[in-house]
């Protein structure tokens, strides 16, 4: 098993990036660096969130970023987890969106605690541990 407890969902990559000195990035120092992980499927996000855009600058600071945090490639125990809680999902009448899914389905695979600003939807997925680093209004939401 890995060091690694906390999956950072893209909204929390994408605040790091934009508050280097707000809560996650307090999150983060406070846990420490071996505690945080992030997907393949999330640094694939922000990778065409990036090329998109059109901006050489964010490329650059978004592999920067992913270059210092442990990187999990989805795999097959992953592709398991996300069968099962889709169709756990849609029997309930309460589906998410599928690149949440996948993120969702990796981060329970591992037994990991997902952090997102998307608390209500990923709150859906039964035994899921989720939490919000963003802070609002100076209140950490965690």
């Amino acid at each position: 098993m890995t060091s690694c407890a906390y999956m950072l969902d893209t909204n929390i990559v994408s605040d790091l990036l934009k508050n280097p000195r707000g809560g996650v990035s307090r999150k983060v120092r406070h846990y420490g660096i071996e505690a945080i992980c992030v997907s393949s499927i999330v640094a694939s996000e922000m990778r065409y969130g990036a090329l998109k855009r059109g901006s050489a600058r964010l490329v650059d600071a978004i592999e920067d970023v992913l270059s210092r945090i442990q990187l999990f490639d989805y795999d097959d125990s992953a592709a398991v987890s996300y069968a099962a809680m889709r169709c756990g999902l849609e029997r309930r009448g309460s589906p998410i969106g599928t690149t949440d899914l996948f993120i969702a389905a990796h981060a329970l695979s591992l037994d990991l605690t997902l952090v997102t600003d998307n608390v209500r939807e990923f709150s859906r997925v039964e035994g899921l541990k989720v939490e919000n680093w963003i802070e609002r209004d100076g209140v950490d939401d965690k």
